[in-house]
């Protein structure tokens, strides 16, 4: 999509846009309605465009208005084990899972919002398309990729909402108001519906040519359908659709992890699908957020310790503190290749500068405190970023972000037939774990564990350090229900055991000298469902039944 879309964002940002407004009760109108503007192909594609970006704000956020901006892919993180927003413990994604949710939380609120914006968008695409006269091939994919967009929106809302309104149809204001909620499996059932009908009319991804990368192909739509069967525990099902895109052979595990993430190889055949990202015209600001304050960044995002503990040593073995192989003056050494990739620690670099987060270094701008725009956990974050980079970070950054990649297609393909209790056998390991693992700059020694229940443990393990700020970590706790046992208690940073400070200023103390981030208390069965924005029940009390 980079190459082609590029004109067609200029196009889109110089047109009114999308001018639905932002409550689901108040959507129906948008500026591709009109009379005129459903005549030509070239018209078509800039509705096309304006689907693909949703509701997808260039620029720097604080709370997510899509699904697919940075701010509502990485930033989710904030609600696991995975992260801590430096903003603290009032930011309103710690607040998804400390035990402190409400109907009045911003990033619940906006994540609804995208969702329904960018439906409304596709409701309105598929019910004036068959009034321009192009090629009808071209129609019938356009359609596709909007049933697919759908679909998508209605995965999400399935998955943390339950209970939605299921909209399929331009509404009138007073329609909208008073909309009522259709249970989780009619959702997921029309969602399996309009997926199905996507990969009937999507291309193989194999056949969209450069020009178009970006635009979803039979593959994307396949995933997200493994994701929901994975979702709804239908787990030979999910294995059959895993199984189609292995199958089709147009994938693959790339030699090296950290160029996915960065302009140098974002559109490697392991991206099954992007969020795409223009320098200038459609700029991803995730640099300001997250840079360091000695690269002049903002330093919101902070990896946790329960994550960095995660990622062994790169002989295979698990990692420990005690361990001769961990070094405390570089925490990246002799570590797994994808802990170099995605974290930077104290004294390591980062864009050629040396990063101090030390609790002792007093004069350093990125010195770990609770007070400075800093670390909170003595991590920082360097996936999705290229070093070289020395633009505007706000503007002139056009890193795509990944949504889904063919490495979640084996892990989830693994864990299908693992919890379908099929047989576990040495070849799909190979096939999948294996070949994750096994990726050149990786190559950690082959798993050989095929008792289920041993295994099970090894392969949620290497799917939170494969995947780790993709988006999918929440979902993957939500789903297994395991978010009593991983979000709740205290949470840590890096140790810093030579430090003179760290008795009198980290606020709880540790055995390991690691610095006290935060305190989760999850509830089961109610943090694992997010209410419905008390936005829109104040409007349409039908949606708080």
């Amino acid at each position: 999509m980079k190459t082609i879309y590029k004109p067609l964002l200029v196009m889109l940002l110089l047109i009114s846009g999308i001018a639905c407004d932002d409550k689901l009760e108040q959507f129906p109108t948008d500026a591709f309605a009109s009379g005129t503007f459903w005549t030509s192909e070239s018209n078509a594609l800039i509705a096309l465009t304006g689907m693909y970006r949703g509701n997808i704000n260039y620029g720097t956020q604080v709370v997510p208005s899509d699904w697919w901006t940075y701010c509502g892919i990485v930033f989710l993180e904030f609600a696991t084990d995975n992260a801590y927003d430096r903003r603290g413990d009032n930011s309103t994604y710690n607040r998804l899972t400390d035990g402190t949710l409400l109907p009045n939380n911003n990033v619940v609120n906006g994540y609804w919002q995208g969702s329904y914006r960018r439906i409304a968008i596709t409701n309105d695409f598929l019910e004036n398309i068959d009034n321009v006269n192009m090629p009808e091939e071209n129609k019938q994919r356009m359609k596709s990729e909007a049933r697919f967009l759908r679909a998508t929106q209605y995965f999400y809302l399935s998955q943390f909402w339950g209970d939605v309104p299921l909209v399929t149809t331009t509404l009138s204001p007073d329609e909208a108001n008073n909309v009522e909620k259709s249970s989780k499996s009619v959702i997921v059932d029309f969602t399996i519906q309009e997926l199905e009908e996507a990969v009937n009319g999507l291309p193989r991804f194999s056949d969209i040519p450069a020009s178009e990368i970006g635009r979803a192909s039979k593959q994307a739509a396949l995933a997200f359908l493994g994701r929901l069967y994975l979702a709804e525990k239908r787990f030979d099902e999910a294995s059959e659709v895993y199984q189609q895109i292995i199958d089709y052979g147009d994938n693959i595990i790339d030699t090296e992890y950290g160029p996915l993430f960065t302009t140098e190889n974002e559109d490697s055949r392991e991206n099954i699908f992007s969020v795409q990202f223009v320098s200038g015209l459609a700029p991803n600001a995730m640099p300001q957020h997250a840079f360091p304050a000695a690269s002049s960044g903002w330093h919101i995002i902070n990896p946790l310790g329960s994550l960095a503990e995660e990622y062994g040593f790169d002989d295979g073995s698990a990692f420990s503190y005690d361990d001769p192989k961990f070094i405390q003056e570089d925490m990246g050494a002799n570590r797994d290749q994808r802990f170099r990739d995605t974290f930077i620690w104290n004294e390591s670099t980062f864009q050629g500068r040396r990063y101090v987060c030390h609790p002792d270094s007093t004069q350093s701008v990125d010195q770990l405190t609770y007070s400075k725009q800093a670390t909170r956990t003595g991590f920082g974050f360097r996936k999705y970023f290229d070093e070289s980079f020395s633009g505007n970070l706000r503007n002139d950054y056009g890193g795509n972000i990944p949504i889904i990649r063919y490495a979640e297609v084996l892990l989830s393909y693994l864990e299908a037939e693992l919890e379908a209790g099929n047989t576990i056998t040495q070849e799909l390991l190979d096939q999948t774990i294996n070949l994750v693992r096994g990726r050149e700059s990786v190559n950690l020694p082959p798993i050989t564990e095929t008792n289920p229940d041993l295994l099970r443990d090894i392969l949620r393990r290497e799917r939170r350090i494969e995947l780790a700020f993709e988006g999918s970590r929440l979902w993957d706790i939500l789903r297994w229900e395991i978010g009593d046992e991983v979000l709740n208690g205290d949470f840590w940073g890096a140790p810093f055991p030579d430090s003179e400070r760290y008795p009198t200023t980290s606020i709880k103390l540790d055995p390991q000298s690691r610095w006290y981030v935060t305190t989760k208390n999850f509830r089961p069965g109610v943090d694992d469902q997010w209410p419905i924005p008390e936005s829109e029940t104040n409007i349409n009390p039908n949606l708080a039944e």
